[in-house]
């Protein structure tokens, strides 16, 4: 039976079904473990790169496991990118159509990702129409078409858990830093620790600029962003965790590190010079936090879950070329 009042659906039954069929359709992600890190911030240190996954991000697992759910045949979807990257994959392997609702400002090559796939993207002004306003104008022209949401669904959230499935499976780690946007991540692990009844920490990464599920965890009630957040951090940009995800992580997490966007490009510079590997800004959240608050990760075992790796080349040359 669910513990959880807004996904009835979410059972054990459930978690464990999806994690019996899913792994057949997803990459493994790289478990790597890095001597330099852990050495420089003075733990043991494991990086859970998704940036290998299918479209380059975690979201591949969530959009596949939601999609091949669904008997209709036109989706229609809002994202930042890396999720409208997974939809429009996930659609052309089940044969679906997809629309993208993206912000004008999203990532080029996460629009052009979203296309090569053969998704219609649809780009908006945030700052005149809200992606929610946009999606009801394009269901009301679409009728019949499925509203897959990037993280406030239990299947999205269960295709997630299979994530930290590995990862637990893996080692037996003290702590797993994940990034936090609308919540479809961290809940995830949320449910694979409790799943296996792991002790595992689950330890939210938030850029400052969009500190909504940071704010929401003080006062103990969800509190909403009043315009998308001005962070670098693109895959963070969202109004508010979803009604779902505030749930779990409200009865789960155990903290949530605010992290300024000047440390999560530190941490971005880190993962290219002592892990070799690129990352977007929202996939280096994780190590942001580590590095923001080093003494409380002490001599503990730490998994930082690295989202996606689709950064635009200017943006990624430049962050690294800072000093």
């Amino acid at each position: 039976m669910s513990l959880y009042t807004k996904a009835p659906l979410l059972t054990n039954e459930y978690i464990t079904s999806v994690w019996e069929t899913l792994p057949r359709y997803i990459r493994p992600t790289l478990l790597l473990r890095s001597q330099a890190l852990s050495e420089q911030l003075n733990c043991d240190l494991t990086i859970a790169s998704e940036t290998f996954q299918y479209t380059g991000s975690f979201k591949f697992r969530a959009a596949y496991n939601l999609l091949s759910s669904i008997s209709q045949e036109r989706v229609i979807a809002a994202s930042s990118g890396n999720f409208g990257q997974a939809v429009a994959y996930a659609c052309k392997l089940l044969r679906k159509t997809c629309t993208i609702v993206m912000p004008d400002t999203s990532a080029q090559v996460k629009i052009a990702n979203v296309q090569s796939q053969g998704g219609v993207v649809d780009l908006i002004d945030v700052g005149k129409i809200s992606r929610f306003d946009r999606i009801q104008q394009l269901i009301a022209e679409q009728p019949g078409a499925f509203h897959a949401q990037a993280y406030d669904d239990y299947r999205v959230v269960v295709g997630n858990s299979t994530l930290s499935k590995e990862i637990l499976s893996a080692s037996d780690f003290d702590v797993i830093i994940s990034p936090i946007g609308g919540g479809g991540l961290c809940s995830g692990q949320i449910i694979a620790r409790d799943h296996v009844h792991a002790h595992t920490e689950i330890i939210g990464a938030e850029p400052i600029p969009g500190n909504d599920a940071a704010q929401s965890l003080r006062s103990d009630r969800l509190i909403r962003n009043k315009h998308e957040p001005d962070t670098i951090a693109d895959g963070a940009r969202t109004l508010s965790l979803g009604e779902l995800n505030w749930e779990i992580i409200q009865r789960g997490i155990t903290d949530i590190i605010e992290v300024p966007d000047k440390v999560t490009c530190k941490a971005l510079r880190y993962h290219f010079l002592y892990a070799n590997l690129k990352v977007e800004p929202t996939g280096a959240l994780s190590l942001g936090a580590l590095i923001a608050e080093p003494e409380r990760f002490h001599g503990q075992k730490v998994c930082c879950i690295v989202s996606g790796g689709n950064v635009d080349p200017f943006v990624y040359a430049q962050v690294l070329l800072e000093k």
